[in-house]
Order: C-alpha cells, then sequence, then structure tokens
C-alpha cells in the first residue's frame, strides 16, 4: 500500500499536533510532505524535522506560505486546521487541482462552505470534516440516499455551564470558561463551547457540508461526549456515530478515508468488553447517555448562529468574524461573558448580508470585525 502525502496547515496547534501523533503511530501509511504553523517556529522546526516535511511555512510567510504547502508539496491530502480565514485561499487553491482537503476549520466551512463544496465538485476533490460531530454524519451519511434524509442532530457537550444559572454565566471568569469538562481544546474553541457558539457554527457547517436546509438541523445536548450526531430519516429509523472524546479518532478516520485505521489500544485491552466500547470506563457494570434540548436562553449564541443560518448569504461569515473579536476581548478582559453575545448581535444588526461571493464574503469579515473593534472600544461592560 502507497504512503498516503499528507501537508497539515496549522501543524503547531491542537488538531495539528494531535494529526501528527495519528500519523507518528501509523508511518507505513503515511508521510508528511508540508507543515505550515504560526508563531510557534521551534516546534514547526522540530516537527518538519522529525518527520520530513520538504515545504515549510511559518507566520512570517502569511497566506502565500500556506498557498505554497498546500499546493507544492505533492500532498493528496491537506488538513486544514487553522483558526480564522488565514488559510481560505490555500484550501480553495487545493480543491481546484483536485487535492483533498480534510476539514477542522470551522469559519473557512462557515463563511465559505457552500462555494467550497461547489469548487471541490468541479475540482474533482473530497471534502472530508474532522470535527468530530461532522464526521459523525459523514459516516452517518455513508452509501445513503441525500433525499431521505429527514433530519440531522448534532450532540452538544454543555461546557463548563451546562448547570450555571444564568447569573453565574454572566459573572463568570476565564479560568472558569477554559474549565472544560470533557474536551481538551485551544483557547478559541474552548471559550466558543463555554458559549455553545461552537455548536451553532457547527450547525452552520453541516448545512453547508451536507447541502442540508435549516429545519433539518438540530441540536441536543449530551454531556458524556460518546454520541456525536445522529441521522434521522424519512422511514423513522435513526443512525448514530459513538466513540469515545478522542479528537485522534475522527483526525485518524477523515486521514485514512475511506479505509480506517486499526485500533492500538484493542490488543492490549483483553477481552472485549461491550460497554467499553460503547464508551463506558473499563470494567463498569453500566453506562448511561442522557440528552435535553439546548437552553436558548442561557446560551444566546446558539440562537445567533441559527439566525445567521436562516438569513444566508454573508451573514454566518459576519457572524464567525465577530465571535472571533468577541472571544479574544473576553480573553483580554475587555468584556464579560454575555459581552460575547451581545457584540455578536450588535454586529449582525449592523453589517449589511449581501449575497455570498469571495468578495463579499471576504468585505462581511472586514465589516464584521471593524464594526466588532468599535463596540469594544466603546463597551462600557466591565471585565470580569
Amino acid at each position: 500500500m502507497a504512503r498516503k502525502k499528507v501537508a497539515i496547515l496549522g501543524s503547531t496547534g491542537s488538531i495539528g499536533t494531535q494529526a501528527l501523533d495519528v500519523i507518528a503511530r501509523h508511518p507505513e501509511r503515511f508521510s508528511v510532505t508540508g507543515l505550515a504553523a504560526g508563531k510557534n517556529v521551534a516546534l514547526l522546526a522540530e516537527q518538519a524535522g522529525r518527520f520530513g516535511a520538504r515545504v515549510v511555512a511559518d507566520a512570517t510567510h502569511g497566506p502565500e506560505g500556506l498557498l505554497r504547502v498546500a499546493t507544492e508539496s505533492d500532498a493528496d491530502i491537506v488538513l486544514a486546521a487553522t483558526d480564522g480565514a488565514v488559510a481560505f485561499e490555500a484550501v480553495f487553491a487545493a480543491v481546484d487541482r483536485g487535492i483533498d482537503v480534510a476539514i477542522a476549520n470551522k469559519e473557512l466551512i462557515v463563511a465559505a462552505g457552500e462555494l467550497l463544496v461547489a469548487s471541490a465538485r468541479t475540482g474533482g476533490a473530497k471534502l472530508v470534516p474532522v470535527d468530530s460531530e461532522h464526521s459523525a454524519i459523514f459516516q452517518c451519511l455513508a452509501g445513503e440516499d441525500q433525499a431521505r434524509v429527514r433530519a440531522i442532530v448534532l450532540t452538544a457537550s454543555g461546557g463548563p455551564f451546562l448547570r450555571s444559572s444564568r447569573e453565574e454565566i454572566e459573572a463568570a471568569t476565564l479560568d472558569q470558561a477554559l474549565a472544560h469538562p470533557t474536551w481538551r481544546m485551544g483557547t478559541k474553541n474552548t471559550i466558543d463551547s463555554a458559549t455553545m457558539m461552537n455548536k451553532g457554527l457547527e450547525i452552520i457547517e453541516a448545512g453547508r457540508l451536507f447541502e442540508q436546509p435549516p429545519e433539518r438541523l438540530h441540536v441536543v445536548v449530551h454531556p458524556q461526549s460518546i454520541a456525536h450526531g445522529f441521522v434521522v430519516f424519512t422511514d423513522g429509523s435513526v443512525k448514530g456515530q459513538l466513540a469515545a472524546p478522542d479528537m485522534r479518532l475522527p483526525i485518524g478516520y477523515a486521514l485514512s478515508y475511506p479505509d480506517r485505521l486499526p485500533s492500538e489500544a484493542a490488543p492490549a485491552a483483553g477481552p472485549f468488553q461491550a460497554l467499553a466500547a460503547l464508551g463506558g470506563k473499563s470494567q463498569a457494570p453500566s453506562l448511561r447517555y442522557d440528552f435535553e434540548a439546548p437552553d436558548l436562553d442561557r446560551f444566546p449564541c446558539l440562537n445567533l448562529a441559527f439566525q445567521a443560518l436562516a438569513a444566508g448569504g454573508t451573514a454566518p461569515a459576519a457572524l464567525s468574524a465577530a465571535n472571533e473579536v468577541a472571544v479574544s476581548a473576553f480573553v483580554e478582559g475587555k468584556i464579560g461573558f454575555y459581552g460575547i453575545s451581545r457584540l455578536i448581535e450588535a454586529v449582525l444588526g449592523e453589517v449589511p448580508r449581501r449575497d455570498a461571493s469571495l468578495e463579499a464574503i471576504r468585505e462581511a469579515d472586514r465589516a464584521a470585525r471593524k464594526a466588532a473593534h468599535a463596540y469594544v472600544t466603546a463597551s462600557e461592560t466591565p471585565a470580569r
């Protein structure tokens, strides 16, 4: 079997480092031909030396460096794991050339998903989702007729404030917002989980990736984070995907698709344990799954995302850009926790919605960031 050549955009981040961990465990399956990262130049150099990447770029090379890694590294698949809009041109260039892309960049799909899906179809490239929820839906839809889909359901952990009152959430500190009970992620994604904006962005992503209308997209809270997503079909049947909350599983699936990687844990685990395979602890006598509806009053960011999805056009791009600024402002102590949702709502009301094109998306992104920064500057919300 020929080794699959992988290029990673965002190799020093959470997804990038876990992807390299997966690749290191399966050297017979993968080789690394390109790596791009931001300011962590020392780690990038260590990664490039360890894996023998021949095309490498860091923040000083700008978007052009990402473009070079994506298109000049002879990759079979590009893992897009950067935050924000910096890798847009690189990813579009890859799919235009027929290079498969494993998508772990929420902002890209939220802002320009319709255009990217169309470009991939024209270029003959596959888009394989990396987020655990979208990987779940992708797997559930394998071999199915899209016309027989009644609903797509994404699960949310509920984050650190699932059982907190609105008053407690209003007074939340940065440390409290970063104390996720299940997942270990970067700062931006962890704050998004605390506000549930992560699930709102994922709902928009699901609509783009799986080409489903807003009324077929739903969220349920599932604190155990074992069931990652469900597809409900027109005959009433429901397919779900379950796995331990370990991002290396969907990363490995995306990189190896349409194959599956062998589990390294299975041989050492002894006899097969059914409950453990379903997400339970080893030797546990029972296992339970809980599901509940999300509270849109305590988590208004989720509702704002549904509104942006319904508005369509450039509204999701404005939402995503405003959220980036708002999260940074919260992390820096410039606004309180609910200041995040208030800022986003204000920006959505100020930035005009336009039909989606790459230029319109870029302009909506710029306008939303400008309005968001102005909101932060003028805000009198005390830092929490």
